[in-house]
């Protein structure tokens, strides 16, 4: 989709701009710096679960209130990454600036307020948070948080976002949603490592020892063989303590697996293009029993699958 001011003739700037982009996001409220002469333009893409977007515009403020996010059943987090000039933003108790070179986390479960006063260009990614965290876990601590990615994987991030906008044109639905998985595979990466995202609210050795666990399990979730004894061998820690560390966290090593297991397959369903068979799906995430799947996906997402398969299809013909 391809949208810019040049075409809103005597329209307020303000209300088409707010449109455009609660129509490519989600709800906010935009206010440019002048109305009047405010030029911008936009064009978004779909990758699969994932959205991008290029945006060029004049100096503008986006507001998103409780109300813009109070009927919203699921939420995302938006990836923007600046070019030109430095971006503010203020979410929670953070109030904080990201520079060319760098990228944004928005948690758009949250109110928040995003500027840059000057012309800017910037690529944004939508990413669906259950996404995020069944690859990174909780992503509470992750709103206005900034990431340098001038170099190691971030700036490999970086390079395969500039990539998959130059060669978009070139490639087709069932590729755009490969690459989408490829981004998102990448941004956790680059930011999985950073202490900032590590639970304060737990003591540093055992919120370490629980991060370790859940990292493990996120990262080897396609394993048949995927136990709480294999979790806590491999983490170095007995059995028993292990469990009570997710029962701290109102979890059990089992549920949390499964959990994860279900959001991996509610992505692939998800995927309009993706050919593979729903049972081919579950086996792929270590659920054999396709009655006990059905079972446990109805609980988690309040439908079947095949459901869920058939709603992405009828969405994608709408789009089109």
């Amino acid at each position: 989709m391809y949208f810019s001011t040049d075409h809103c003739g005597t329209m307020s700037k303000d209300e088409v701009w707010t449109r455009t982009l609660s129509d490519t996001y989600f709800p906010l409220s935009a206010k440019c710096a002048r109305p009047d002469a405010f030029k911008g333009s936009l064009q978004s893409w779909k990758l699969g679960n994932l959205g991008l977007s290029e945006m060029n515009c004049d100096g503008v403020k986006y507001i998103r209130s409780k109300s813009h996010f109070a009927h919203e059943q699921e939420s995302s987090l938006l990836i923007t990454i600046p070019h030109k000039s430095d971006i503010c933003f203020q979410q929670g108790t953070r109030d904080t600036s990201c520079s060319p070179g760098s990228f944004l986390v928005e948690r758009g479960d949250l109110p928040y307020e995003f500027s840059h006063v000057q012309a800017n260009k910037l690529w944004v990614l939508k990413v669906p948070t259950a996404s995020v965290r069944s690859r990174l876990g909780a992503t509470d601590r992750l709103g206005a948080l900034t990431f340098d990615a001038r170099s190691g994987v971030g700036s490999y991030f970086l390079g395969s976002v500039r990539n998959t906008i130059e060669s978009i044109d070139l490639i087709g639905d069932a590729a755009r949603e490969m690459a989408g998985q490829h981004l998102l595979d990448l941004l956790c990466l680059s930011m999985r490592s950073d202490d900032r995202i590590l639970d304060s609210t737990a003591s540093t050795i055992r919120a370490a020892h629980l991060q370790r666990a859940e990292q493990y399990i996120r990262d080897n979730l396609a394993n048949p063989g995927l136990t709480s004894q294999v979790v806590a061998e491999s983490c170095g820690i007995s059995l028993r303590y292990l469990q009570r560390l997710f029962a701290e966290n109102d979890h059990s090593v089992v549920g949390y697996i499964r959990d994860k297991r279900l959001t991996r397959c509610h992505e692939m369903l998800r995927m309009v293009n993706n050919t593979t068979t729903m049972a081919q799906i579950a086996q792929k995430w270590g659920f054999y029993d396709q009655a006990q799947f059905c079972k446990h996906y109805r609980a988690r997402f309040g439908c079947t699958p095949t459901d869920t398969r058939k709603q992405t299809r009828l969405e994608a013909m709408a789009r089109s």
